[in-house]
């Protein structure tokens, strides 16, 4: 794919290469991001952002607005009401943000209850008066984030994808699932190039890329221009740098040896007391945790990973980590 190997760009920024951090909640915090980046990730997204609630100040929204490192920052907004998309997108701004990404995909109940996420896949005249909004009030490049369609009776991310670019948008992200399949069955890769082919931005395929051969075969299926990955990430926040360099034709980062390894989860683990206070911290933080052990291939007994997933003490955690058999791991693929 030697097409692969030129610069990608939104809104006349450079990315690094054309494998992105997916934005996930509660997942996808400055301590992950910042370590994503590290690994060579071409492009990394923010936690989805209630707009409303960043608008009024709410502190956990504001600490999600948080620039990780020194690539473009891209903050993802939801919401289902113009001036808090709005003010969302001015707030970002005056943050640092270098682009702002509109949610119309997340499927969750409690976002789609609202209005808000893929549930705006089935009102697109209102989608759109938000894209409008944001559009309107910033300078800075709009993406948009969206699902196949509702169901498999309204599949309308071509049409959407299209009136969104007409009014602005300048690259539309595809998770080949409709909302209706939450992330149950296959991600469909090849319905994405409907979208390809009635726009003219670049398009980002997303579902189900969890190695390279996926970013390959969704990349050929599709005609998209770029890879999302995002649970695949997950205990492996080397990975998406590796698929961005490969597809690029360069030298992949190696996975962590043995030692790095153990310091790199003792580092995210630090970094994400750091980040949320100790209190929240052990607790957000064993879902990584486990992800690590997982995709490391690490069995611990069960009274030592109820021990390390269920403590409420940093200290005891770092310290059972400390004495787990790195050695032992496999190095993950």
């Amino acid at each position: 794919m030697t097409e692969l190997a030129g610069t990608l760009s939104i809104g006349g920024r450079d990315l690094a290469n054309r494998a992105f951090l997916a934005p996930m909640a509660g997942i996808t915090d400055a301590p992950m991001r910042r370590l994503a980046e590290r690994f060579g990730a071409g492009l990394v997204v923010s936690e989805m952002i209630a707009s409303a609630a960043l608008a009024t100040g709410h502190h956990e929204m504001v600490r999600k607005l948080g620039k990780a490192g020194a690539q473009p920052h891209v903050v993802q907004l939801a919401g289902c009401e113009a001036q808090w998309m709005a003010r969302g997108a001015e707030i970002a701004e005056a943050a640092g943000a270098d682009i702002v990404d509109i949610n119309m995909g997340c499927p969750s109940k409690r976002v789609t209850n609202g209005y808000a996420g893929s549930a705006l896949m089935r009102v697109p005249d209102e989608a759109l008066r938000l894209v409008d909004a944001v559009v309107g009030a910033t300078a800075l490049p709009v993406t948009v984030k969206m699902r196949l369609g509702w169901d498999d009776a309204s599949l309308n991310a071509p049409d959407l994808a299209r009136r969104a670019v007409d009014a602005g948008a300048r690259m539309i992200t595809v998770h080949a699932r409709t909302r209706q399949q939450f992330y149950k069955g296959r991600a469909r890769w090849e319905l994405v190039r409907a979208v390809v082919e009635a726009v003219r931005v670049p398009v980002v395929v997303n579902g189900d890329i969890v190695d390279l051969d996926a970013a390959r075969t969704a990349l050929a299926q599709s005609g998209a221009a770029a890879v999302m990955i995002g649970r695949g990430a997950q205990g492996r926040p080397w990975l998406v740098g590796q698929v961005g360099a490969a597809l690029a034709g360069r030298p992949v980062p190696a996975v962590p040896n043995y030692g790095a390894l153990a310091d790199l989860v003792l580092e995210h683990y630090d970094a994400m007391l750091a980040c949320y206070g100790e209190a929240l911290g052990v607790r957000v933080a064993r879902k990584h945790l486990g992800w690590y052990l997982e995709a490391a291939g690490m069995a611990p007994g069960a009274e030592s990973r109820r021990a390390l997933l269920a403590s409420d003490s940093a200290s005891e955690v770092k310290r059972l980590l400390s004495a787990l058999p790195f050695e032992e791991w496999r190095q993950a693929a």
